[in-house]
């Protein structure tokens, strides 16, 4: 049995960024913040101080047990934050995400072995950007997916040796998410690997690639940065695409984010679909609006495959607090809120979901 760790929207930069012993100019673009001290002040608004410096290993707090104790195959997370000192920020874009990168170490500290790029962060600071992002997570050991320097390496598939079989990850994002579709690599220009609306125009890519480079036990993850930050609802053509990556492409798994919640979850064909994962790692803690959402609230996802089938045989979620940008372990309140959301959403997709006992943990039954 193959175990896999996901981690949705791991966003490093502004106040988390400050928080470090190394961080850029905290000047921001933003029509309300124009200092990413400014969320740090707002965290500490909301939670109470937070120590300066903190070291690598502070934002993933109590996670950081809970995936070892998990003993997990690979871990992989969607990284929406470029790792640039690049002063070229982008003119038509608000929202700008970097840290310094020395603060890769954020991302050594969990152990990552493959972060997806394939989002609308990647190139918030440029071209350059992306170039120093992706150099400095190479030299960290860190593989990248959906992100190169020509449409070629922007789709290539990322493969991981596990402990007893391999695992392979390809990565694309949908303007859906935001992402602007001139953000797809070219020919001569450094990019992404961009898909418009919710077309399947990525599928028959991957189907070709993985019959060169698919092995027998070999376990494959679509990583997709796809639709809106907030609700519950699941586009027909979401649904679509979501079906034709299992049933065209030959994935195994597909990893949704981009919602700033955790979304409903499928089983299809025996295959795992999260159409959102969530945010795991922000600094929106102390910011006003979407409470329903309780986004403050977050979950790593743990995944077992049968790698001789592909089939998804298990899936479980830890959940966490954002807190003083540290991650804690819920109440049992807080637990149960967050199982109850999601069986009701997947209930309609023929999966449930319910606290475990004793545990503090969700776990998922089809």
């Amino acid at each position: 049995m193959l175990k896999l760790f996901l981690a949705g929207d791991v966003m490093i930069g502004r106040g988390i960024d400050q928080v470090q012993c190394h961080s850029v100019d905290p000047v921001l673009y933003e029509d309300y913040v124009r200092s990413a001290e400014g969320y740090v002040e707002l965290a500490e608004r909301a939670s109470g101080p937070i120590p300066r410096p903190v070291g690598p290993a502070y934002v993933w707090g109590d996670a950081l047990e809970v995936i070892s104790d998990a003993n997990v195959d690979g871990r992989i997370a969607n990284l929406e934050t470029t790792m640039t000192t690049s002063l070229a920020a982008q003119p038509a874009k608000e929202v700008l995400y970097r840290a310094h990168p020395h603060n890769v170490a954020i991302l050594q500290a969990a152990r990552l072995d493959c972060v997806a790029l394939a989002n609308n962060h990647a190139l918030d600071w440029g071209t350059d950007g992306l170039l120093e992002t992706l150099d400095t997570l190479r030299s960290a050991g860190i593989a990248v997916a959906g992100a190169g320097r020509s449409p070629a390496e922007a789709e290539a598939p990322v493969v991981i040796d596990g402990q007893i079989s391999r695992v392979i990850v390809v990565a694309f994002a949908s303007t859906t998410s935001g992402t602007p579709a001139g953000w797809k690599a070219g020919p001569d220009s450094p990019g992404l690997a961009v898909v418009d609306g919710w077309s399947t125009s990525a599928c028959e890519r991957i189907r070709v690639v993985l019959e060169v480079l698919r092995q027998p036990g070999d376990v494959v993850v679509a990583s997709v940065h796809w639709g809106s930050n907030w609700g519950y609802g699941i586009p027909s053509g979401q649904q679509r695409l979501a079906h034709a990556l299992v049933d065209e492409a030959g994935v195994d798994m597909v990893f949704g984010h981009s919602s700033h919640h955790p979304r409903p979850i499928e089983i299809y064909r025996d295959r795992l679909i999260i159409y959102g994962t969530g945010d795991l790692i922000t600094d929106y803690e102390g910011i006003g609006g979407y409470e329903e959402f309780h986004n403050a609230l977050v979950l790593g996802w743990f995944v077992e495959v049968d790698q001789a089938s592909g089939r998804t045989v298990g899936l479980t979620m830890a959940p966490f607090k954002s807190r003083r940008f540290r991650l804690e372990r819920v109440s049992p309140d807080d637990a149960a809120w967050l199982a109850a959301v999601l069986d009701r959403h997947s209930r309609p997709l023929g999966l449930r979901v319910r606290v475990a006992d004793g545990e503090g943990l969700l776990v998922a039954g089809w």
